[in-house]
């Protein structure tokens, strides 16, 4: 008789794949054909959003889920949609409406902005999470999952 798997819990060590799509079928990001993820639910590898996707789920399932991209990454916060100014970006760099752009923020992190708007002096960019507000196709295949918390209940 085959024993089934702990379900994951927070603290769970999981190795899975995961794949995003926007409703469109771009593919916004994807670990198949790659190397899998591994992390430890709760040690920040992931949105918290993305973690609580995991949750329940066990060792060997693929599972496939349509959220809204606020749930996993927050929401849209106007506060973060900035005019700056053209020439605080590199030399060179083609500012072009849609494109994301890599920002150094304080304390040496990385942000991204995505151009809302271009214009000669100015552009507008929203510090946003991209994916935030966005309808989102998310595919999680579990390959492992063990850890203290595995075999507790939430």
């Amino acid at each position: 008789m085959a024993t089934e798997t702990p379900p994951i819990r927070r603290g769970s060590h999981v190795r899975l794949h995961l794949q995003i799509r926007l409703a469109d079928g771009t593919e916004a990001l994807s670990s198949f054909g790659e190397e899998a993820l591994e992390l430890t639910l709760g040690d920040g590898t992931l949105a918290s959003g993305l973690e609580d996707l995991l949750i329940g789920l066990r060792a060997g399932g693929d599972e496939h889920f349509v959220v809204d991209g606020s749930t996993l990454y927050g929401p849209c916060d106007e506060s973060k949609i900035h005019w700056l100014a053209c020439a605080d970006f590199p030399c060179g760099l083609a500012l072009v409406r849609g494109q994301v752009v890599a920002f150094d923020a304080p304390g040496g992190q990385e942000v991204a902005g995505l151009l809302l708007e271009t214009g000669t002096e100015r552009v507008k960019v929203d510090f946003n999470h991209p994916l935030a507000g966005r309808s989102l196709q998310i595919r999680i295949r579990t390959i492992s999952a063990t850890g203290p918390d595995s075999s507790r209940e939430p």
